[in-house]
């Protein structure tokens, strides 16, 4: 399976949080499947951090990779194919981060791991 990391889903991972259901811990623990963060998720943890809204251990930059390579997740560069689905999406969700996640996640065949009720309405595959 090809999975694409909510940004939220993201950060419990790194932390164990307890908002993980079962089923995303045994997904994301099967070696088989491959495991992404895109670069709008580094983007949107860079920008909250600068405004004080998501505190980290360290840097943005240094914690992103060193939880990345901890996790073996890959990263998932944005492209303008991918962009470009932008314009197809019905307006269910106002964020412009989960937005493009969307649009990866449809362009790429991607199953996005979340728990947005809003990314849930898309003709997008989900689990959580």
């Amino acid at each position: 399976m090809r999975l694409l990391l909510d940004t939220c889903a993201f950060l419990w991972i790194t932390t164990a949080a307890k908002e993980l259901t079962p089923t995303v811990r045994r997904v994301f623990s099967n070696s088989d499947n491959e495991i992404f963060l895109s670069s709008v998720s580094v983007w949107e943890i860079i920008v909250k951090y600068n405004l004080g809204k998501l505190p980290l251990p360290e840097s943005p930059n240094k914690f992103i990779r060193s939880q990345r390579e901890k996790h073996a997740i890959e990263t998932l560069p944005l492209t303008e194919n991918e962009v470009s689905f932008l314009c197809q999406l019905p307006d269910y969700h106002k964020d412009p981060f989960d937005r493009m996640l969307i649009c990866q996640a449809i362009a790429q065949d991607l199953t996005i791991l979340t728990n947005d009720a809003f990314i849930q309405q898309y003709p997008v595959k989900t689990l959580w």
